[in-house]
């Protein structure tokens, strides 16, 4: 992977975060967990190109991304759809689900990101909020995407590094 300037990009977000799907990645304690994900926002806040990642307290990867300060966000071609629906459906308490996959892994500016990848933002948290069942507006909303009150966690981190396969 060759990193490139955040100007450079000319992908369509909303075709990345809905089609293609992200593999939210981090490291804690030596061992790197990434979870698939489609609920992801990418923009601009604080003066800072930010990715929003969105992780329930019942995931593995939600002490992960308590622990640390940094994470990355992945996209991946097509023919990567299968890995994906298992990283996102299979806990990586027991085993690395990532090299179960056949992929690899390696670090960029500290934080994990996965060689497979057709694009990576490496991210700095800037922020964490928890959703909360009194401030939804929305009670359709939040009955159809809580039906167990488990709300996500919020992370804002700010993009470091943007990666490109070559």
């Amino acid at each position: 992977m060759k990193k490139i300037n955040i100007s450079d990009l000319n992908n369509n977000v909303f075709e990345l975060i809905s089609k293609d799907w992200g593999v939210v990645t981090v490291q804690s304690n030596n061992k790197v967990n990434g979870m698939t994900a489609s609920w992801i926002q990418m923009g601009h806040l604080w003066n800072k190109n930010i990715v929003t990642v969105y992780v329930r307290p019942q995931r593995y990867t939600y002490s992960f991304m308590n622990d640390k300060d940094t994470f990355s966000v992945a996209f991946f071609d097509e023919k990567y759809r299968k890995e994906l629906g298992y990283l996102g459906t299979k806990s990586g308490r027991e085993f690395d689900k990532i090299s179960e996959c056949g992929m690899t892994t390696s670090l960029v500016d500290d934080t994990p990101i996965i060689n497979e990848a057709k694009l990576v933002f490496v991210c700095k948290k800037l922020y964490v909020h928890d959703l909360k069942d009194e401030e939804f507006v929305s009670d359709e909303v939040k009955n159809e995407s809580y039906p167990a009150k488990d709300f996500h966690r919020v992370f804002i981190g700010e993009i470091t590094s943007v990666l490109v396969k070559d």
